[in-house]
């Protein structure tokens, strides 16, 4: 939810960005200060978020990366710029968020039982000030949990202070019989009943997990040999799936992503495939050396593999981890909110997070 201060011009922002595989990253932030030049400055590092985001770095990385560009951008505003961001990464797989703060107030977490979830995250220098160093946290969410990011005028403005304001807020997230929508009208009305000169934003976001049955990964040697097992491995995970239709295309980038990883990266070598809202493949190994798309001429005998990738798959990219990457690709499904299990009961649902962000 945004709403809008009376000096208009604000700077804060939310965003609910897609990552690779089932993953989503929650973010906000405000610019300092208020007018015409502030929502001008928002809208370029926002901007700059976004393109971070697609990159699939760490949450502490990021935030290390947009203050360098925050720092750049001062010259062009012709006043100092300095900004408030948190970002925070879900994992539906291992129902694990990661978050970082740059000067922002850490989410606020509660179970689905209305039990207060620890999630301090270090709250690191405002972007476009100190040296950009910021600490990660991770913290283990249970399905159903309520996640709150919000920014700082919707505490500091209310009436009864912003500790206070934090506490309230905390309390209105253990309704568990209210929707998204209700829990967030309701916490604006009772924490800024008047409107106020600065803007505010609370995004809410409650994470659902991925079933164990929704993900398949192997460990496979660094063989040649290995390729074809791996591509028998995958055909008879979609036959569990029910995806037999795109059992040819997915053998394809399987074959490649694993022939690539064997060919230029190291081992142990490991097979992921994700059936979410769309299929994931992945397949990560022990280099950090980054692949790049190739476009072969008709007399090379390779360099073909992650352009098939490319050509075949919804999307694809790379994200590295503390030792060594994963490639993934991701192809979109045309039903999958209807799984029925053997007894005809639909019982799974896709896992991630429910939001709530809306304007007024």
């Amino acid at each position: 939810m945004y709403l809008p201060g009376s000096l208009g011009g604000g700077g804060d922002w939310y965003d609910v960005i897609p990552l690779s595989g089932p993953r989503v990253a929650l973010t906000v932030g405000d610019v300092t200060g208020s007018g015409i030049e502030v929502a001008a400055a928002m809208g370029q590092i926002r901007t700059a978020l976004l393109a971070l985001a697609i990159r699939d770095i760490e949450p502490e990385e990021l935030l290390s990366c947009l203050h360098n560009i925050t720092v750049a951008l001062a010259p062009e505003t012709g006043e100092p710029l300095t900004a408030s961001c948190l970002y925070a990464v879900f994992d539906p797989v291992s129902r694990s968020c990661t978050a970082a703060s740059a000067g922002h107030a850490p989410p606020l977490a509660v179970t689905a039982v209305g039990d207060a979830i620890a999630f301090d995250v270090p709250v690191g220098p405002l972007l476009g000030t100190g040296t950009g160093a910021y600490e990660p946290l991770r913290s283990t969410v249970p399905d159903g949990s309520l996640l709150a990011l919000y920014t700082d005028g919707l505490v500091s403005a209310s009436p009864i202070g912003p500790a206070a304001a934090r506490e309230t807020l905390r309390r209105l997230l253990t309704q568990p019989d209210s929707t998204l929508r209700q829990l967030a009208d309701t916490a604006v009305y009772t924490l800024l009943p008047d409107r106020r000169e600065d803007d505010a934003v609370l995004l809410l976001a409650r994470t659902r997990g991925l079933d164990d049955d929704r993900v398949a990964q192997w460990t496979l040697p660094d063989d040649p040999a290995v390729v074809a097992t791996a591509r028998r491995l995958a055909d008879r995970q979609l036959a569990a799936w029910g995806l037999d239709e795109i059992s040819f295309t997915t053998e394809l980038i399987v074959s490649e992503l694993v022939t690539n990883a064997i060919r230029y990266g190291s081992g142990p070598i490991r097979l992921r495939m994700i059936h979410d809202r769309s299929l994931v493949c992945e397949v990560s190994d022990g280099s950090s050396t980054a692949p790049h798309l190739r476009h072969a001429r008709a007399s090379d005998e390779g360099g073909r593999g992650l352009a098939i990738v490319a050509e075949l798959a919804t999307r694809w990219g790379t994200r590295f981890g503390d030792r060594g990457k994963t490639i993934w690709s991701e192809q979109h499904l045309d039903n999958t909110e209807r799984t029925d299990t053997p007894s005809g009961r639909e019982l799974h649902q896709p896992g991630g997070t429910d939001t709530q962000s809306h304007h007024t």
